[in-house]
C-alpha cells in the first residue's frame, strides 16, 4: 500500500486521533438518548462524525494520486506561535491572573489583543485592518453575550468602570 497524499494522510488521521479521543472522553459523561440527550450526547456524536470524516480522508489518500504524493512542508511556526499565544492571552485578560496581581481586563480589551495579536501572524499584517476586525468583533460580542444573551461578565476593566 502506497501513500498518494502524505498531506491528505496525515491530516486525516489527525482529524481520527482527535475524534476518537473527544468520543472516548465523552463517555465519561451521561449520553442519553436522542430524545433525551445528556451532557455527553453531543461530544460523543462530535467526536465520531470527525473520526469518520478522517477516515474519509485518510482513504482518499490511499486511492487519488496527486503530483509527488504531496509532500509535508516545514512548520509554520510564525502563525502557530501567534494564534496560540493570542488565545492565551484572550484568557488571561478575560478572566485576570491573581497569582501575579493582574485584574481582568474584561471583554472589550480581551478582544482587542487577542485580533491584534492573531492578526501578526500573516506576514502582511496590517494594524489598520486589525483595528477595524476588532471593532466590529468588540460591538458582536458585546450585542451578542451582553445585550442579547444578557450574560453577566466583566466588559471594562475594573479600573474604568470602578
Amino acid at each position: 500500500m502506497k501513500l498518494k497524499s502524505r498531506k491528505d494522510f496525515f491530516a486525516g488521521l489527525m482529524f481520527a486521533v482527535v475524534g476518537v479521543a473527544f468520543a472516548w472522553g465523552a463517555t465519561t459523561y451521561t449520553v442519553g438518548t436522542g430524545a433525551r440527550m445528556g451532557p455527553g450526547y453531543f461530544p460523543l456524536m462530535l467526536g465520531i462524525l470527525l473520526a469518520l470524516i478522517g477516515l474519509g480522508v485518510i482513504f482518499g489518500s490511499l486511492v487519488v494520486e496527486t503530483a509527488d504524493g504531496e509532500p509535508i512542508g516545514s512548520i509554520a511556526w510564525r502563525p502557530l506561535v501567534f494564534i496560540i499565544g493570542a488565545n492565551v492571552i484572550f484568557g488571561i485578560l478575560l478572566g485576570g491572573l491573581p497569582s501575579i496581581g493582574l485584574p481582568a481586563m474584561g471583554l472589550i480589551i480581551a478582544i482587542y489583543a487577542l485580533v491584534i495579536i492573531s492578526g501578526l501572524a500573516a506576514p502582511n499584517s496590517s494594524l489598520k485592518l486589525s483595528l477595524i476586525l476588532a471593532t466590529i468583533l468588540a460591538v458582536g460580542s458585546y450585542l451578542t453575550f451582553i445585550v442579547g444573551l444578557n450574560l453577566q461578565f466583566q466588559v471594562w476593566p475594573t479600573f474604568i468602570t470602578g
